[in-house]
């Protein structure tokens, strides 16, 4: 009985692969990099911290003050108070929904207040002030205090 188209495919690849397999062996036995001088196999690092066949030129070199290099986390920057608290005026207050937004004075940015941000209730075009901190859509304002 004859074999079928399928069996013959199967064959095919697999005789190919057997060749392709033998020839890249081959090519690995003649591309034999084994016994390389060692300047063949240094590599340097330039004065950017790329890797680099020649050594560096040490004219580029720039000299770095120990006392710049800073270990560890860093030191907490000290913040004034007037730069964390922000005013503004409430734009849009929904008290059935319970948010708002408030229109910061000095960035002209919209930010979103919650209701359980308040320390008393607002309306529209009510002075307040207000910190803000990062929430899952963008700024959001908290401790918000309605200002005279």
């Amino acid at each position: 009985m004859g074999e079928t188209a399928n069996k013959k495919d199967k064959e095919k690849k697999k005789a190919k692969s057997k060749q392709d397999k033998a020839q890249k062996m081959r090519d690995r036995k003649e591309n034999n990099d084994k016994g390389k001088s060692l300047e063949d196999m240094m590599a340097y690092l330039d004065e950017n911290g790329n890797l680099s066949s020649t050594p560096p030129n040490m004219e580029r070199r720039k000299e770095i003050n120990l006392e710049d290099i800073q270990l560890g986390a860093a030191k907490p920057q000290v913040i004034d108070a007037s730069e964390i608290t922000r005013t503004g005026v409430v734009t849009f207050f929904n008290e059935a929904k319970g948010y708002g937004f408030i229109n910061d004075l000095k960035s002209q940015q919209s930010v979103f207040v919650h209701i359980n941000q308040l320390s008393a209730p607002l309306r529209e075009h009510d002075k307040v002030t207000f910190e803000t901190e990062a929430g899952p859509r963008g700024l959001s304002a908290i401790k918000v205090k309605k200002t005279a």
